[in-house]
Parts: structure tokens; sequence; C-alpha cells
């Protein structure tokens, strides 16, 4: 079926998690359970990707016929699944309360004096002993109050 079935991508992208104060690059799957054939649908390709082992209905209006996805569509998936350079997202702003999640200073409350949206880290001011400390997170630790 080489001449027919060109290319199956099971949509994944790489994500960074902290866990135990350590930084992990993980790939998780965008889309669990669901699989893009690129091919040229005719009775006899249809045949086999209906009957692939634990393929069971397909997403759409009607569940015995495979959606369609644009070139645009695509395009967007690979992008996002070849990921390049990768940008962190830090929604929090300077003065902003915090809650400490992970780390040596778990459960503390502290408050945002700077952030680097570069390299993704935070630097919050953990009041210890009555004294505000500065600490650089990574933005992973710490969740908004």
């Amino acid at each position: 079926m080489n001449d027919k079935i060109f290319n199956v991508i099971v949509p994944k992208e790489k994500k960074i998690k902290i866990k135990n104060g350590r930084r992990r690059e993980v790939e998780e799957k965008m889309y669990p359970g669901y699989v893009l054939v690129d091919m040229v649908l005719t009775e006899d390709s249809w045949y086999v990707v209906r009957n692939t082992p634990r393929v069971m209905k397909f997403a759409g209006p009607d569940p015995t016929k495979p959606m369609w996805l644009s070139e645009t569509e695509v395009s967007d998936l690979l992008s996002r699944m070849s990921g390049g350079e990768k940008k962190f997202k830090v929604d929090l702003r300077p003065g902003d309360l915090v809650k400490v999640i992970d780390g040596p200073f778990k459960d503390y409350d502290a408050k945002v004096s700077e952030i680097d949206d570069e390299h993704g880290k935070v630097k919050v001011l953990v009041p210890i002993f009555g004294r505000d400390t500065t600490v650089e997170l990574d933005s992973l630790q710490v969740q908004k109050v």
C-alpha cells in the first residue's frame, strides 16, 4: 500500500515539566487516541485503515468515514510538532501574589519581583524570619493566587 498510504503521524509535542525540583522535557500526545493518515482514498486503502487493529471509529459527523483536514490545519499541526525554539509563557507580572508549589519553598506565599521570559524564570520575595528574601524559581514552580 506504499503507493496509496504515504504517511502516518501520531501528533506529539515537547513540553517542559518540573518534578522533584528538576526540569524535564517530556513528549506528550497532542490529541490522545488520534492518528493522522496521509493517503489516497480508494476502496483498498480505506479497507486497510478501517481494519487496522485497535482502530475503532473516526472523528467527524459520520464515524464510519474519515474526516479531511485542510492544508493549513496540517501545516499548523506539523509546525507545532517540530517545536523550534521553546518559548516560555509566563502569565505573571511584578507585584503579583503567588504560591510556591514545588521545591524547597513549597507552600510559601510570595510576591513576584522580576520576570525573565527568555529563560522562564521568576524572582520572588519569600518572607523568611520576618524579612523578604529574593529567590529565583522556575515559572512552573509558582502558581498565581
